[in-house]
């Protein structure tokens, strides 16, 4: 069998319909867990491509997946890794936070951060064992943001 490898790409404005169902089909289970849409559902993607790096992946010409990043002062922020719930366990999440981490340091950051809802504890674990650390937990709604920071 001859399975097309991976392919991140930048995203365009001509992806941003796509950007936006992969990423609620993605983050949909968590709405009964947390109680509300996560943040990146409710993302205004045609602006967030317009002012931030959002990148693609592509598996067999299909949309597999979408990592969005901010830059700030002192570190690169992910904001969202979004995988289609078909291509879930296949490492794709793992293949973009290292292509994260990439361009963290193409950037010349020496860290990266992220937060995640405390409830969503999968996330947390693979964060923990990628080698990202928690720094704090504040208040969000009726719930907890927990930040994570890694150094490069």
């Amino acid at each position: 069998m001859n399975v097309e490898q991976p392919i991140i790409r930048r995203a365009t404005l001509d992806d941003v319909a796509a950007i936006a169902t992969l990423t609620d089909a993605a983050y949909r289970k968590y709405i009964q867990r947390i109680g509300w849409k996560p943040q990146p559902m409710t993302t205004d993607y045609q602006q967030f491509v317009q002012e931030h790096p959002v990148w693609i992946l592509e598996v067999e010409q299909r949309l597999a997946g979408v990592l969005a990043l901010e830059h700030d002062a002192d570190a690169l922020l992910i904001y969202s890794v979004a995988i289609n719930p078909s291509d879930q366990k296949r490492g794709f999440g793992r293949l973009l936070l290292a292509w994260a981490e990439h361009e963290a340091q193409q950037a010349g950051y020496r860290s990266i951060r992220l937060y995640t809802n405390m409830h969503m504890e999968e996330n947390i674990a693979l964060y923990t064992k990628l080698g990202y650390q928690e720094t704090k937990r504040e208040p969000f709604r009726n719930s907890l943001r927990v930040h994570m920071h890694k150094q490069l």
